[in-house]
């Protein structure tokens, strides 16, 4: 005569803390993006004015409009 066994299994996977650690993650890396690019925008509006004096002189000036 042959024994049977019955065994359950269960596992509980916590979905939200990995869909909340991907949106942390996607957020951080679309804001490192911006800042990147502000930075190299920065940096090519310093070469092309002539330094960050010439650059703020530029940008008052079309601000006020002169």
């Amino acid at each position: 005569m042959t024994a049977t066994t019955k065994t359950r299994v269960q596992s509980k996977v916590n979905t939200q803390a990995e869909i909340s650690r991907g949106a942390i993650i996607s957020m951080a890396s679309a804001g490192a993006i911006v800042g990147l690019w502000a930075f190299a925008s920065l940096a090519s509006a310093m070469v092309m004015t002539g330094g960050p004096i010439a650059l703020a002189r530029a940008w008052f000036s079309a601000v006020i409009g002169a």
